[in-house]
């Protein structure tokens, strides 16, 4: 097993992660992008270790899915997602409310080569209107688990400082069935469309959406390459509302999203602090039902 190496480029708002030659992940801590896609760090591109891309940036069907970000689409009456809002009774409206997530201090970087490594930051939340809402201090991990395998950990601590409390929801509190979307979203390859979706519970497609499981997970095909990658994302037992429901898709694109805010609300009461940390496992290979059990156990390993 090689040794991970890290690279902070404070110049293009970027932290690089490493294996041998193989970039494994590129972190973007800074985003210029139109403030109608909610400008956000984002991971992207996302490598397996045997360099398989498994991450999609900016989609030209939804142009603020950017690889693994953090993603809030109804925070009170604010998107922190990108695009139009759904609106109970009118349906998805563009609105002036899509806000922005800006890093004000990168308070760690790990450089050079290392067993693991950290990248820690202070973002603010503004919304369109320019009101400062939350403040967010956020910590990313890097962990090699075997020849084929490596472990992101993503862990937020989000403080309400808007002066009000506030409720976190998706578009499924406003008013459309089964579009629970919102934390921790990942876009998967065009390739990986009509994959297999994994859980604790069985393998499938699309029928997953909206149930509840501590873990979820994605294998996918790879164009040009006679390959499989598979991802499994898992959610700590102490998270709000832990397990959650989960976003998934595979039908129309690949797509996996741990979503506490998914069918009711969650009340973010002024000046209080939600905390939420997750796994993302990448591997080389398809996952059947026992390895896909690998995965999920090597992310709450990661996690604990």
């Amino acid at each position: 097993m090689s040794t991970l190496h890290g690279r902070h480029e404070p110049g293009t708002g970027e932290y690089r992660v490493g294996d041998g030659v193989v970039e494994l992940a590129r972190y973007h801590y800074v985003s210029d992008v139109a403030q109608l896609e909610s400008p956000r760090p984002y991971l992207h591109p996302l490598r397996t270790r045997a360099g398989h891309l498994v991450s999609l940036y900016r989609p030209w069907d939804h142009v603020w899915h950017k690889g693994i970000t953090w993603s809030l689409p109804h925070l009170g009456p604010d998107n922190f997602w990108g695009g139009p809002t759904f609106v109970r009774g009118e349906g998805y409206r563009q609105l002036e409310n899509d806000g922005s997530m800006d890093t004000v201090e990168v308070t760690s970087a790990t450089e050079g080569a290392a067993d693991g490594l950290e990248f820690t930051h202070r973002l603010e939340w503004t919304t369109q209107r320019g009101e400062k809402v939350v403040a967010e201090e956020r910590s990313l991990g890097f962990r090699l688990v075997d020849d084929t395998t490596w472990a992101l950990t993503f862990s937020t601590a989000m403080e309400n400082v808007s002066g009000a409390d506030i409720a976190i929801g998706s578009p499924t509190t406003a008013g459309r069935d089964n579009a629970g979307y919102g934390g921790l979203f990942w876009r998967g390859p065009r390739s990986f469309t009509d994959g297999t979706v994994l859980a604790p519970q069985g393998s499938g497609g699309d029928e997953l959406r909206g149930q509840r499981a501590a873990w979820m997970g994605f294998t996918g095909r790879h164009d040009e390459a006679d390959a499989a990658s598979s991802l499994v994302f898992v959610d700590a037992t102490d998270n709000p509302r832990h397990p959650p429901q989960w976003f998934v898709r595979s039908e129309q694109f690949a797509a996996v999203c741990p979503a506490p805010f998914f069918s009711e609300e969650l009340p973010f009461a002024a000046g209080s602090t939600l905390r939420f940390r997750y796994a993302v496992v990448v591997a080389d290979g398809a996952a059947d039902g026992p390895r896909a059990q690998e995965l999920a156990q090597a992310g709450r390993d990661v996690l604990s």
